[in-house]
């Protein structure tokens, strides 16, 4: 008996306040979490979609949805369900099994990746004492960058499950889009692993008590900010749903509730990589030092991590109105020649001063400064710098038909021919006004 009473104590040596409190949470507030997770990612969709159009239609002058609900405000939501209540139509070619299950591969590892984020501090629920998240894992980043890795195969199996030419060459875009840009996310998150010293997002979160990420490791930030663009398929990255070269993209053959559920995972990934900026680099739910005595109640930290997101979202909106779409060639060179060169070489910086520092030295804020700066400069030169062109190599034929000279002049065409005026005819003004100058002109 006094094993059994002992046990409980045994098993949560070592863990922190937060994983303590999570490993006593009864199952009926782990459900009432995970129900709770899922209505903020759909109210969130619902709010962005509408917000979104909104703010667009202010950026181009124009009102926006007015009309369904207060200020228009529920017609995302009357959207959903005419989407919901539509025809479904399903291509002959189709692979019918994985034409169904792709959406829903896509959907549901956008809601996992919300199980990790710290959303708050500690409150009490009913009188549970408890943390205003599901579970806090020792590898939480590594769960977060593996939903967004799988969540691409669902795009990559809608594409090519519709039979369709054109969503199959948008999920193959797609596929190499992830890879790009899933490497640069990665090797962003480095950094804060390396100056937190744990991948679980609730010490992260607490070593930011001192001073927030963002301004530290500030080239870490900038990076993970271009790659989560990139990552979620947004403008100016939308290269997988450019609908003026692949007429719609991956969910072209989709309509009814799978068109809406790609839609919805779309959405919900911009809330998973804006929640988790605001985990790694804004401090999660803490507040600035104004209002630092909000930090002890864990719903205000709840309301001040909604605010930091909410400011990513608006970034992807910002970005989306006033940015065009880049050429495939561009958003390649920018995530293979300049985001992973750059943090690969700020990473052996971290690791430098991170040594430094363990070895008695001091002023390692000034340094990170000083570092971040000079690599973010080198950004924006690498990046604005234009591409070299040859010109004057010589223009190999491309295969074994004859091609024309590359000299060619296009010749003077023949002279005017003057049309006289006869009886009964009427010219034209312009015909009257050109014979009036060629006689002029003799």
């Amino acid at each position: 008996m006094n094993l059994l009473q002992q046990a409980p104590d045994l098993g949560t040596e070592g863990l922190t306040r937060t994983q303590q409190l999570l490993a006593d949470d009864p199952i009926w507030l782990v459900l009432l979490k995970v129900v709770a997770l899922f209505a903020i990612g759909v109210v969130l969709t619902l709010f962005m979609i509408n917000w979104e159009r909104k703010v667009v239609g202010r950026m181009q002058h124009r009102p926006g949805p007015n009309r369904t609900g207060p200020g228009g405000w529920l017609q995302s939501l009357a959207d959903g369900l005419k989407l919901a209540f539509k025809e479904e139509i399903i291509p002959v070619l189709a692979d019918k099994k994985v034409y169904f299950i792709a959406p829903v591969i896509s959907t549901i590892p956008a809601f996992v990746a919300f199980s990790v984020i710290p959303f708050g501090g500690e409150v009490s629920i009913f009188g549970e004492r408890t943390v205003l998240q599901l579970v806090d894992l020792p590898v939480g980043l590594l769960v977060v960058l593996a939903c967004s890795s799988i969540g691409v195969y669902g795009i990559v199996l809608g594409g090519w499950s519709s039979g369709s030419p054109y969503p199959l060459l948008a999920a193959l875009r797609s596929a190499a889009q992830v890879i790009s840009y899933e490497i640069a996310l990665g090797l962003s998150i480095v950094g804060v692993v390396l100056y937190s010293g744990s991948m679980s997002t609730a010490d992260i979160v607490d070593a930011q008590g001192s001073g927030w990420y963002v301004w530290l490791l500030l080239p870490s930030f900038v990076v993970f900010v271009i790659a989560m663009v990139g990552e979620t398929n947004r403008a100016p990255f939308d290269l997988p749903e450019a609908e003026s070269e692949l007429v719609g993209g991956f969910h072209t053959e989709y309509t009814s509730l799978k068109f809406a559920l790609f839609f919805l995972a779309e959405y919900v990934n911009m809330v998973t990589v804006s929640a988790m900026a605001t985990t790694l680099f804004l401090g999660g739910g803490r507040w600035p030092w104004p209002l630092s005595s909000f930090n002890e109640n864990g719903w205000l930290m709840f309301v001040a991590f909604l605010i930091k997101t909410l400011i990513f979202l608006f970034v992807f909106i910002w970005l989306r109105g006033t940015l065009p779409r880049m050429r495939y060639d561009q958003f390649m060179r920018l995530g293979w020649k300049v985001l992973v060169p750059l943090s690969l070489v700020w990473i052996v910086a971290v690791f430098g001063i991170r040594t430094y520092v363990n070895t008695g030295g001091n002023n390692t804020a000034l340094l990170l400064l000083l570092i971040g700066f000079l690599l973010v400069i080198v950004l924006g030169v690498a990046f604005l710098l234009p591409e070299r062109t040859t010109t004057d190599a010589p223009i190999e034929p491309a295969s074994d038909y004859p091609l024309p000279p590359m000299d060619l002049t296009v010749p003077n065409g023949p002279p005017r021919r003057k049309r006289a005026v006869g009886a009964g005819t009427k010219e034209p003004a312009g015909a009257l006004a050109d014979s009036g100058a060629d006689k002029a002109g003799e």
